[in-house]
């Protein structure tokens, strides 16, 4: 397997001799988890694996590699350079981002202060999320959601894993750049949890495009409208909305003149429209496009306009 420098170099010395001899593609690669004296496993090509001490993919959880308190001891060291003093702030978020995008998911004992989480200590549980990029991905949307010239309030709608992320980014990378169905717009990229950009050190990993500005690890609400008041973006994009103050912002931001491309989960028109916010959205038009994504990562299920007239039916891969 041939993995990059800057992921295999953040695990313990005995998980990277593991990873050296596991024959898989690293493209399909999507998590890597790590719990205290639980197995070794990992999430590849949209199905679970345990990992056995040879770097064999199994089932069988019996035969997976028991990950040891020593081993995440040594993964957290390398992760944060021997300082979790220096990454305090963005582990009270619960997770870190590395060089590449990757993203790293932390759990353990929170220590509190007040009604908000202060640190995390005795950490215990990883996730390491890969980042992808396939450029290109979003192709087969752009004609849906560009209407003569226009670019159209779009909400992509899919289960966990489905690749609205993914999608999102390459959305967000074709818009700045233009195509043939644009010009390039500047895009203003509101990024809670690191997972479109990806940035290290505030340099987004990942092609966001030449006309793209972020905000990193910002609540999505708050960054909406500093993004609207700082940056003059044409477009704003934001991942996972979820709750009354994310729909509030929105609602500026549309009537402040910018389009917005947003990202939630959800499996049908009919599963967002029972959820009181989404619900409230629909009812109210809020969005033109709903672009709903099948259960497996990267396929178009269905695309709506804001009338609920299906403008497109088909379980086809994206472009």
């Amino acid at each position: 397997m041939n993995i990059h420098r800057e992921l295999i170099q953040i695990f313990s010395e005995n998980i990277r001799e593991i990873m050296k001899k596991m024959e898989i593609e690293e493209e399909n690669l999507q998590e890597i988890r790590m719990r205290v004296g639980k197995p070794f496993l990992i999430l590849f090509d949209g199905d679970e694996y345990f990992v056995t001490q040879e770097g064999e993919l199994t089932k069988k959880k019996e035969d997976g590699y028991i990950i040891t308190k020593e081993e995440m001891m040594e993964t957290i060291s390398y992760v944060t350079h021997y300082s979790l003093y220096a990454y305090e702030d963005e582990m009270r978020q619960g997770f870190l981002t590395i060089e590449g995008g990757h993203r790293i998911g932390i759990a353990g004992k929170m220590v509190m202060e007040g009604n908000k989480v202060k640190s995390i200590k005795y950490i215990s549980f990883l996730n390491i999320r890969l980042t992808h990029e396939k450029k290109g991905c979003a192709n087969c949307l752009l004609p849906y959601i560009i209407d003569h010239g226009r670019i159209c309030h779009t909400l992509l709608v899919s289960p966990p894993r489905g690749g609205k992320t993914t999608i999102l980014r390459d959305l967000v990378r074709q818009l700045s750049n233009g195509t043939k169905f644009l010009q390039g717009v500047t895009v203003g990229v509101v990024d809670e949890r690191s997972e479109i950009g990806g940035s290290y050190l505030g340099v987004p990993q990942n092609d966001l495009g030449i006309r793209t500005d972020v905000l990193d690890c910002c609540p999505k609400a708050e960054g909406m409208m500093m993004l609207i008041r700082s940056m003059s973006p044409q477009v704003i994009a934001v991942d996972e909305i979820g709750d009354y103050e994310d729909s509030r912002a929105i609602e500026a931001v549309m009537n402040c003149g910018c389009k917005v491309i947003a990202t939630v989960h959800g499996s049908s028109i009919e599963d967002i429209q029972k959820k009181p916010l989404l619900q409230q959205m629909v009812t109210q038009r809020v969005f033109e496009r709903y672009v709903i994504l099948g259960k497996k990562p990267g396929k178009i299920k269905e695309i709506f306009d804001e009338r609920g007239t299906r403008l497109y039916q088909e379980e086809t891969s994206l472009c």
